[in-house]
């Protein structure tokens, strides 16, 4: 849990420590951070965006380089700009002060339950392959054009989702409700994550081949019938 303020701090760990979360560890600089993130390999962050020594956007795209650990921003900056920016820096959830504690612990026990786990061996999902890209679910790996491609926790879910429902026009309000499980968050935050998939899975992500928009509606993940899915 990373914020300047001590009273946010204390507060959070008193309520997070009665739910039963152990080793929680808290940070009030950007650096301090950091190098408990490096140090101890979490299992999420809560990062409040205004700090000391630089910003949350800044510090969760560093953080994001190099894990897909989940990360909530936790901040006062309530404005729809600023929860895109948060989104397109690799967050997976924008909390806005004040808060409920209980509600932050509500998103937090959602987001760990979704975060991505090391299946068993006699459980192996199948691999999508598509020619240009593939997603192997049972490794988390994203290989587009041949070369593996970083995919956060969230969107690999959200990529999954649309490979398990293929030709099925998909709402923004289902998409969020299947995919994030929670009625937090809206349009902008699909919008925000499919506009990520396409930069990464997308020839041309101005005209996509797979993830189409279907206007009033929702979204497509078209695949031609003669497609081979492994």
């Amino acid at each position: 849990m990373v914020d300047d303020d001590q009273h946010i701090l204390d507060l959070l760990l008193t309520v997070f420590e009665k739910e039963g979360f152990q080793n929680c560890l808290t940070a009030t600089n950007g650096a301090e951070a950091h190098f408990i993130t490096t140090q101890n390999n979490p299992h999420i962050i809560l990062l409040d965006v205004m700090l000391p020594d630089t910003d949350g956007f800044t510090l969760c795209n560093k953080i994001r380089s190099e894990t897909d650990v989940p990360i909530l921003f936790l901040t006062a900056k309530t404005a729809d700009l600023d929860k895109l920016q948060g989104f397109s820096f690799g967050g997976d959830d924008y909390i806005t002060k004040p808060f409920n504690p209980l509600e932050v612990v509500a998103r937090v026990k959602a987001q760990l339950k979704r975060s991505t786990k090391i299946p068993s061996p006699y459980s192996r999902k199948k691999i999508y392959d598509f020619g240009f890209f593939k997603i192997d679910p049972n490794t988390g790996k994203l290989t587009v054009n041949g070369e593996r491609v970083e995919c956060p926790t969230q969107e690999m879910k959200l990529l999954l989702y649309f490979c398990e429902h293929p030709n099925q026009i998909l709402s923004k309000h289902q998409i969020y409700k299947d995919v994030w499980g929670e009625f937090f968050g809206g349009d902008s935050t699909v919008m925000v994550h499919i506009r990520r998939l396409r930069e990464k899975i997308e020839e041309d992500p101005s005209t996509p081949k797979w993830i189409k928009t279907v206007r009033g509606l929702g979204y497509i993940f078209e695949v031609a019938t003669d497609e081979d899915v492994s």
